[in-house]
């Protein structure tokens, strides 16, 4: 059985990201499972909470999941064409203390999807997430990224996709990143620090998308 950790990137109790994660677990490929988890146990990072009472119990589950898990799928919103700081927040206290980055980000297959309401999807933030990726050492997945835009047009009030082009994207973009997490479990090598710096795969839209980009609101 492939186990990939879904980490929703939003806060929202209506988060289109986190319901863009839901929406997958049913589509993972046979023996494979999505297990979604979300931000709400990650305090924001202090540095002398690390050195007094130390790693937060809900950061140490996140990390024990990740490092459980066979590959790493992050479903970002994007907040003023970047990365939003909730997010890199949970991911900097993962990386803590900086000895046990590599057993949480090593060599982990990670794949980026996301969803807003902005015509571009979450182009520019799944853009800023490379170096950070690059930098904690994590095997990237250039094949494929599903980017939903006008998101209140894809899910209901109730939070269910309901569009059906969506659904076959998302759905491909699972196969080939389960397949990816596969082959990599075979083939253990960290990138180097002087690796290049992954390609932007070309984008599957989920919308036509007009010519100037605009930024998103509600994710």
């Amino acid at each position: 059985m492939t186990t990939i950790v879904g980490l929703s990137g939003s806060l929202r109790r209506g988060s289109f990201n986190t319901a863009l994660l839901r929406a997958a677990a049913p589509l993972m490929p046979a023996d494979a499972v999505l297990q979604v988890h979300t931000l709400h146990a990650v305090p924001l990072y202090d540095g002398d909470i690390e050195t007094g009472p130390g790693i937060p119990a809900g950061v140490v589950a996140l990390k024990d999941a990740i490092v459980a898990a066979d590959g790493l799928l992050l479903a970002t919103p994007e907040y003023n064409n970047g990365i939003p700081g909730v997010f890199k927040n949970t991911i900097d206290w993962l990386s803590r203390p900086p000895d046990d980055a590599k057993r949480v980000f090593g060599n982990k297959p990670v794949g980026l999807i996301g969803a807003s309401t902005g015509p571009f999807g979450t182009i520019l933030s799944q853009a800023a997430w490379l170096p950070v990726l690059r930098t904690l050492g994590t095997r990237y997945w250039t094949g494929s990224r599903v980017l939903v835009s006008r998101a209140k047009q894809v899910f209901d009030a109730a939070g269910v996709l309901q569009d059906e082009k969506i659904k076959e994207q998302l759905q491909a973009f699972l196969a080939g990143f389960v397949s990816y997490v596969r082959v990599a479990s075979h083939e253990p090598t960290m990138m180097s620090a002087n690796a290049t710096m992954p390609p932007v795969p070309r984008c599957s839209w989920s919308t036509n998308t007009p010519s100037r980009a605009a930024t998103a609101g509600l994710i």
